[in-house]
């Protein structure tokens, strides 16, 4: 008979500790877009515009679509953390998924009818952190060591 501990069924691995930490950080960011006080100019909020005036904690543009983004990137962050391989790929295309939008940012007009999400400057930069970070994480936490060859 093979009987399970607690420590043997919540023994995570660090890549997927940090993934769900990633995942669960998503998932608050996504509520918290939804809440007046903590998104400033909340009554200005469109679906999806370059027009909705309403900003997490002030500083950071945002839009209905934009908050279930972040639930939606929440939900497959958690769901992704069950096993090891899964969080490595949360991680990395992730993070390459936030470069992207880094670079759209970028590149597309803050007023532009192309800017549907919307995107601010610090959108940008967040995105940019937000995607080498997490390309680091899932990389560095998951490279096979090899052991140190003895010298002759």
């Amino acid at each position: 008979m093979i009987t399970r501990t607690h420590a043997t069924r919540s023994a995570r691995t660090p890549v997927q500790q940090v993934a769900l930490l990633v995942g669960a950080v998503f998932l608050l960011v996504g509520i918290l877009g939804f809440i007046p006080g903590l998104t400033t100019d909340y009554d200005t909020m469109k679906f999806a515009s370059h027009d909705s005036g309403a900003e997490l904690f002030g500083i950071f543009q945002i839009s209905i679509l934009h908050n279930l983004v972040h639930l939606a990137f929440g939900v497959a962050g958690l769901a992704m953390a069950r096993t090891a391989s899964a969080a490595r790929t949360y991680l990395l295309a992730g993070g390459a998924v936030y470069l992207v939008l880094w670079l759209y940012g970028l590149f597309v007009g803050h007023d532009s009818g192309a800017n549907f999400v919307p995107l601010n400057t610090a959108d940008d930069w967040l995105h940019f952190v937000l995607g080498i970070g997490m390309i680091a994480l899932g990389a560095l936490l998951t490279r096979r060591r090899t052991p140190v060859s003895s010298r002759m």
